[in-house]
């Protein structure tokens, strides 16, 4: 049995992203992305990645990420260690982004 409040475990037991309701009122689903980074912390980081969706939620219509969050010497150690993650800690990097975006311009 998987424990769906971590992001690894909430796309083991759904088969999908979790959504949610950015402080900005709009709906957003989340991915993770690796890429090989110069950092000390690891050879590769990890990022999550948010898609955000028309209002009527038929497409995507833009999309907002994190720095990198969580570091390992392999793409699977870094993808591994972002999807600890708890869904509460993805919520807050997505309230954090969107502050962000919006002390950045509007859309």
């Amino acid at each position: 049995m998987n424990d769906d409040s971590t992001l690894g475990g909430y796309f083991e037991t759904h088969q999908r992203p979790p959504a949610f309701e950015g402080t900005d009122g709009r709906a957003y689903s989340v991915a993770v992305y690796v890429e090989e980074t110069d950092s000390p912390g690891g050879g590769f980081g990890a990022a999550l990645l948010f898609v955000r969706w028309t209002t009527a939620g038929t497409e995507p219509e833009g999309h907002l990420e994190t720095e990198y969050l969580a570091f390992g010497n392999t793409p699977v150690e870094a993808e591994q260690r972002i999807r600890a993650l708890t869904l509460h800690q993805v919520k807050e990097q997505l309230d954090r982004v969107v502050a962000g975006a919006e002390n950045r311009r509007a859309w």
